[in-house]
């Protein structure tokens, strides 16, 4: 377990990025964690007192990684930009989310729809799941399925996804 203290930061404008509250994780820290890797992967620990399991470290260029922070994890450690936290890490090397029924159901109906899935980086398949998971009506539910299918046709990432419906 790698302990050390980082301070909360928000994104201004950093594209997808922006209005994210993160913590950086400097690239000798990073390396603690989980030595010579440059792309994301999952961490587990405590930040202050709070148990955390599953977070991504997305990289940020130049060995840097942050942690997104959730606004409700914010209200459980009740603290906001600018506030600084104790983290305890380590890499979790066991995490896996399962796809959910409803969306392997859907995808399977045309063999390439599950292949293009089942080829995007399990990060990216994590947040689709999830993105599909945090629905909180059964007719939102439906919506992001249909999403879902429709990007695996195009053979879009999670970002490209969520892009594309904004317009």
């Amino acid at each position: 377990m790698v302990v050390f203290t980082a301070e909360i930061e928000r994104f201004e404008k950093m594209g997808e990025k922006t209005g994210w509250t993160y913590v950086r994780i400097p690239a000798d820290t990073a390396q603690l964690i989980k030595a010579d890797c440059k792309k994301s992967y999952r961490v587990k620990g405590k930040l202050d007192n709070v148990a955390v399991s599953g977070m991504a470290m997305v990289p940020m260029g130049e060995g840097d990684f942050i942690i997104a922070l959730k606004s409700s994890l914010r209200k459980e450690l009740k603290k906001e930009e600018g506030a600084m936290v104790q983290l305890a890490l380590e890499e979790h090397k066991d995490f896996k989310i399962d796809m959910p029924e409803d969306l392997e159901l859907c995808l399977s109906e045309e063999k390439h729809l599950l292949e293009a899935f089942l080829r995007l980086p399990k990060g990216h398949q994590n947040y689709y799941f999830n993105w599909l998971n945090s629905a909180k009506t059964e007719k939102t539910r439906t919506k992001r399925l249909t999403q879902i299918v429709i990007a695996m046709d195009k053979k879009m990432d999670f970002g490209e996804m969520i892009r594309a419906n904004k317009q």
